[in-house]
């Protein structure tokens, strides 16, 4: 049995102590536990990695306070339009979705587009059919509405502004706030096998059915047994530029650098060269596991069978 480890993130940016009250701290880290918790949980149980990340996704998703399923930010029409997607680095099998509506979990549809579809990638309402024939739960509008993000759109919704991100301040401060809201897991089995899996509601008043990083294999989210699985948050336009998820496993399999060197390489050299702001996690085969990013803070949290665990949000 080698070592067997879950790493999860909740998004990055412009996450500073002094803007958070002592509730909404605590809100976001026990957050952050129960989804570590419940991908850990499977991986014990010797489940795969893929079903632990999957676990962990789904919890976020369901936690208003994350820019992903249920917390989806508002498009540019005041609905929420959601990617996500998933990697078995055990066979190289991915599945993603963009633009979806009224899925409970896009991170579970992306598993049934992995396992069912003879596809990897679907979007819009070719999407949401998949979804209904292979009974995904779907939920009604009124379930993605929580106030605060509908007042983030509010303020910006009559221009041709978008922001990264919720933010819990003066609404006269949106526009200098940059939260990049994504969520993610990545984890390495009892088995060695390693899987990645990143979902988001995008950009808030996001236009022309724009979609980012996330759902893009190799952009956002990447799996391969042979060096690593990795889930990115951030500036999507850049991470896609970068090809970042696909670039740290270049970095292991041709130049043999470990997990936290080709992390770091892409993520404070070649990101930073084009401004490109966020973070990432990932895991390699032996369990190791790595939570790197260039902005003020990010989201995250790990857990390994050998008794390291984390949970933090600031630099």
């Amino acid at each position: 049995m080698s070592k067997f480890t879950i790493v999860i993130h909740g998004g990055a940016g412009t996450i500073l102590k002094e803007d958070m009250t002592p509730d909404l701290e605590h809100a976001y880290t026990e957050g952050l536990k129960t989804a570590m918790d419940a991908g850990f949980a499977v991986l014990e149980e010797e489940g795969s990695a893929v079903n632990a990340v999957k676990a962990a996704l789904v919890i976020l998703e369901d936690n208003v306070l994350f820019n992903a399923g249920r917390g989806s930010v508002f498009t540019k029409k005041g609905v929420q339009e959601m990617d996500a997607a998933i990697m078995d680095g055990s066979t190289l099998d991915a599945g993603s979705v963009a633009g979806v509506r009224n899925v409970r979990n896009p991170i579970e549809l992306a598993a049934e587009v992995m396992r069912n579809s003879n596809h990897v990638f679907l979007s819009g309402k070719g999407a949401n059919d998949f979804a209904i024939k292979q009974g995904v739960k779907l939920e009604p509008d009124e379930y993605f509405f929580s106030q605060f993000r509908y007042d983030q759109w509010k303020a910006i919704r009559d221009s041709d502004n978008y922001s990264l991100d919720h933010t819990h301040q003066r609404l006269e401060e949106l526009m200098k706030d940059k939260k990049f809201g994504t969520v993610g897991a990545v984890a390495c089995d009892q088995k060695g096998n390693i899987a990645a899996a990143t979902s988001t509601g995008g950009m808030t008043n996001k236009k022309y059915g724009r979609i980012g990083d996330s759902p893009l294999i190799g952009c956002g989210t990447y799996a391969n047994n042979n060096t690593c699985g990795i889930s990115c948050t951030g500036h999507g336009e850049m991470f896609i530029r970068a090809v970042a998820a696909y670039d740290v496993s270049c970095l292991m399999e041709y130049k043999g650098y470990t997990l936290q060197e080709a992390m770091d390489i892409v993520v404070n050299e070649k990101l930073m060269k084009i401004n490109g702001e966020g973070g990432m996690i990932g895991v390699d085969a032996k369990g190791n596991a790595a939570m790197i990013f260039n902005s003020a803070g990010m989201y995250r949290a790990m857990r390994s069978s050998d008794g390291v665990e984390e949970v933090a949000l600031y630099r």
